[in-house]
């Protein structure tokens, strides 16, 4: 997360501190997030606050419970320095992510850590059914963790974008999905838990999270696909995530490729978990098995493999199509399968990309994402914490 485009705004230099206190002490924050536990000397260097008033926000910050002390280091000259870290119970959050296939609710600490995590499954998301599991589940959560109610800041929900528009594709009634189009969802999931929610697109959640807990500190700038039921991701450009004017930018999804018929297809076709359910159906075998065993999905032999060498062809020209329009260091892959999945993905769409042909275009790494299936709920949950503590 770029912080160098930052106003810096220090009180000891004679500007109005009232409303300028909060902007601060984000910023003392989110330089702590991204290079770990320092002394405030050096967030005074590195942020270019004076020293005083880095150390007046710290004390506040400790205070507050936000940060920890950690064991003096010693220098050879002058006073040992005492590094502040994150107080990782300082703050908690939840984190929604309604799919098309199933849902799933997370708790995570204010380091980004997930410490419980609830997930239920259906044919198609109904309203009454997804605010049922978010009842049960955080029932559940607070049962195991009942201490951390007070400091729950917010709760993020992850969504698909228009929903409602994938009648046929998930088989549902119209009637029901058609009330997800009038659903205030961040009001109502407000009112029935009590806390301040905030919604984003699935696949823009899934990205946050691979840029905050993934590779955000490895590439500034990279593209992100999640395989879901159907394909989404994301785009991150100078250490921000660029969600566009409408919050759909790089959904991918819509992309043209080939149909492997002479024509064209939109991505999500020929590239998505819904493609090999099909499979799956056509050969009699389930394809709620699917969400049934998350960690193993080797009783779909050989039809996986077959979707894995299919879909990585689609990814490789989507790759391709991606880096002729921005110029990224990376294409990272991720997906709600096993992570035995995602690297062979991963793997096999790095080779197709190497054998097509791009005249005049550096190529990108083709990489596998760190994050793994619970990228979007985990993105969600990362939405009220970041929105409150940290800078954009």
């Amino acid at each position: 997360m770029s912080l160098g485009d930052v106003e810096i705004i220090d009180p000891e230099g004679g500007a109005n501190q009232s409303g300028l206190r909060d902007q601060n002490a984000r910023l003392v924050l989110s330089y702590i997030r991204r290079h770990g536990a320092m002394p405030s000397a050096e967030i005074a260097r590195r942020s270019g606050l004076s020293a005083q008033t880095v150390s007046n926000i710290t004390r506040a910050l400790e205070a507050d419970g936000l940060l920890l002390r950690r064991e003096a280091i010693k220098g050879k000259v002058g006073k040992p320095s005492v590094p502040v870290a994150l107080n990782p119970r300082g703050v908690h959050a939840l984190g929604l992510s309604i799919g098309r296939r199933s849902a799933e609710l997370v708790l995570i600490d204010f380091l980004g850590t997930q410490l419980e995590t609830v997930s239920t499954t259906y044919p198609y998301p109904t309203i009454e059914d997804v605010f049922a599991f978010l009842r049960r589940g955080m029932d559940q959560i607070f049962a195991k963790h009942p201490r951390v109610r007070a400091s729950v800041t917010g709760i993020g929900v992850a969504r698909p974008s228009k929903l409602w528009q994938w009648l046929e594709v998930v088989h549902a009634p119209e009637e029901a999905m058609r009330k997800w189009q009038d659903l205030n969802i961040i009001a109502a999931i407000s009112e029935r838990t009590g806390f301040e929610a905030f919604a984003e697109n699935d696949a823009t959640s899934a990205c946050v999270a691979e840029h905050l807990l993934g590779h955000g500190d490895t590439y500034s700038d990279f593209a992100y696909i999640f395989m879901g039921a159907f394909i989404g991701g994301g785009l991150v450009l100078n250490g921000k995530v660029f969600s566009g004017r409408t919050g759909n930018a790089a959904s991918f999804g819509p992309m043209p490729v080939s149909d492997g018929k002479g024509g064209t297809t939109e991505l999500l076709n020929v590239a998505s978990l819904h493609v090999l359910e099909s499979m799956l159906s056509k050969a009699g075998i389930d394809p709620m098995r699917l969400r049934q065993n998350p960690d193993d999905w080797s009783f779909c032999e050989p039809h996986l493999s077959a979707w894995i060498a299919q879909t990585s062809q689609s990814l490789a020209i989507a790759s391709a199509a991606i880096v002729t329009v921005v110029e990224v260091e990376a294409i990272l892959i991720d997906g709600a399968m096993p992570k035995e999945v995602t690297e062979r993905l991963t793997q096999l769409t790095s080779e197709a990309f190497e054998n097509l042909e791009l005249t005049l275009i550096e190529r990108p790494l083709i990489a596998q994402a760190r994050v793994g299936k619970n990228a979007r709920s985990l993105g969600a949950a990362l939405l009220p914490i970041h929105s409150r503590y940290f800078l954009a």
